[in-house]
């Protein structure tokens, strides 16, 4: 993910975004998140049909009652590692990463644990406590307790070298490991790479597809709005990692390409993200600007730098448009899912 310290992606780390105490000026409450009704409603019925999730545990036939079915035969995926084989129909999932989090719930598979980012206390609210109440926590992502994985019995866990190629050989001994090079940018891909490793290709096309179909509406509805032309500026505060900007090369700067929007000079780069030192924040302005949150608020700098004359000053806060963010829909969501959440979103902040 991103920089925190990983990155490709750089500080795509991260967890919910620590709202402030006090309720943020007018010019900073964010446009509340389209229903989960809708949303799903505009997912598609064959992408919901296709992704029905599988039940993890079924009893055995009764003697007397007919054969027992045929299991899948093992698939073979190639990983950053190299070749991995894989259960045909894996049952007991372990992700190690946000965006694997997003992959295995949007193919309708519960992971029976997962690890999170260190600041991060609780899974994702875009996903309903129902798809997340069984799964139990295995650590910080990028140091995970391997006895606690051992004890969940897997036989099959996701990550990406980034977070954890140092211990490859580790989690291998525990169950088959398949990790992608690493998250953010390139989360098309590695998303058909984890469909292949828990045997969901058919679900995985169907979401494409419907995200593809989503994008599209989108781009139309700006455009039919004159608002394809306003630039949209990314902005995280990290808890120990400073403010950053992200470019084009993340998984946020991704999302917003597929909706066709701009991006302000200083964004429109071939970049995941880079540090804003505090005297530049010019660099963050835009006709539309979001941010968030990982960490802290006062520790990361959030409070003080929106107190600030600086950010007084920006056009976008001036004009009402600057809005905080959902930082682990933004910036760790990395996936179909809140890929979906994301152009909804985007599409009420600039009022189409």
């Amino acid at each position: 993910m991103q920089d925190s310290p990983m990155q490709d992606r750089p500080v795509q780390d991260g967890p919910v975004q620590d709202r402030p105490t006090q309720d943020p000026p007018v010019q900073d409450r964010p446009t509340p998140r389209i229903a989960r009704r809708a949303f799903l409603t505009g997912l598609g019925g064959a992408a919901l049909t296709a992704c029905t999730p599988r039940q993890s545990a079924q009893p055995p036939p009764e003697e007397g009652f007919g054969p027992s079915p045929t299991p899948a035969p093992p698939v073979t995926v190639n990983a950053a590692t190299g070749p991995v084989v894989v259960p045909g129909e894996p049952m007991r999932v372990v992700v190690l990463d946000t965006d694997v989090l997003d992959s295995a719930l949007t193919l309708g598979i519960t992971p029976v644990g997962a690890a999170l980012p260190a600041a991060d206390s609780r899974f994702p609210d875009y996903w309903p406590a129902s798809r997340t109440a069984g799964i139990r926590l295995v650590g910080p992502a990028g140091t995970p307790d391997l006895e606690a994985v051992r004890l969940l019995r897997p036989d099959l866990i996701l990550s990406n070298q980034t977070r954890d190629g140092d211990r490859f050989s580790q989690l291998s001994e525990l169950a088959p490991t398949v990790l992608t090079q690493t998250a953010g940018a390139p989360w098309k891909a590695d998303f058909q790479l984890h469909a292949q490793a828990l045997g969901r290709v058919a679900a995985a096309a169907a979401f494409v597809a419907s995200y593809q179909k989503h994008a599209g509406q989108v781009v139309q509805a700006l455009a039919a709005a004159k608002l394809s032309g306003h630039k949209v500026s990314l902005v995280r505060f990290v808890e120990g990692g400073g403010i950053r900007l992200f470019g084009r090369q993340s998984f946020p700067g991704t999302v917003l390409a597929d909706a066709q929007v701009g991006r302000p000079d200083a964004q429109n780069v071939d970049q995941s993200d880079f540090e804003l030192p505090p005297d530049q924040l010019a660099k963050a302005d835009g006709d539309l600007l979001l941010y968030s949150t990982y960490g802290d608020p006062d520790r990361a700098g959030t409070n003080a730098t929106l107190a600030s004359p600086g950010w007084q000053a920006l056009g976008a806060v001036k004009a009402h448009r600057a809005f905080p963010v959902d930082d682990q829909l933004w910036f760790q969501g990395i996936g179909y899912t809140g890929a979906n959440y994301m152009l909804d979103e985007l599409q009420r902040f600039l009022g189409a």
